[in-house]
């Protein structure tokens, strides 16, 4: 599933609201307690996008870079939620941050969602957004993408 950074802000239509991510995390439990697998790729438009820093004179790859780490800022949030309503969760990425993340191997990812257990995928390419990017990684895991 594709869930982009603006869902998780809310009303304010900036940020992380934590009413909001705590009623996202809710409804995807009551579509984990159905025994669907699933796969979240979390967008990070909420609080970055890499062409607005692009725009203002950064370089094009840096300003990518400060998005994913805004995408997984959203993926952490949403994680906390998750776990705090008794929902397993793995946060993978294709951009090295082992304190904060795995990374994405997708036989790992494919025996995680075996397991039924949540996975989040962080987009990685430099260059691609948030709608380019879920995929690939969906094709290699065999999954449908469905927007949320």
């Amino acid at each position: 599933m594709k869930l982009s950074g603006e869902a998780l802000a809310g009303e304010r239509g900036f940020g992380i609201d934590p009413e909001t991510v705590t009623q996202v995390a809710a409804d995807i439990k009551d579509v984990y307690e159905l025994g669907i697998e699933i796969a979240i790729v979390v967008g990070g438009g909420n609080l970055w996008r890499g062409e607005a820093g692009a725009q203002m004179g950064m370089e094009r790859a840096q300003a990518d870079y400060v998005g994913m780490l805004g995408t997984t800022m959203n993926a952490l949030a949403l994680q906390d939620a998750l776990e705090s309503a008794g929902v397993p969760t793995r946060v993978q990425t294709a951009i090295e941050m082992r304190q904060v993340a795995e990374p994405y191997v997708r036989r790992k990812a494919v025996r995680h969602l075996e397991r039924v257990v949540l996975l989040f995928l962080v987009p990685e390419p430099v260059h691609h957004t948030f709608q380019q990017t879920p995929l690939p990684h969906c094709v290699q895991l065999k999954s449908m993408l469905k927007p949320f």
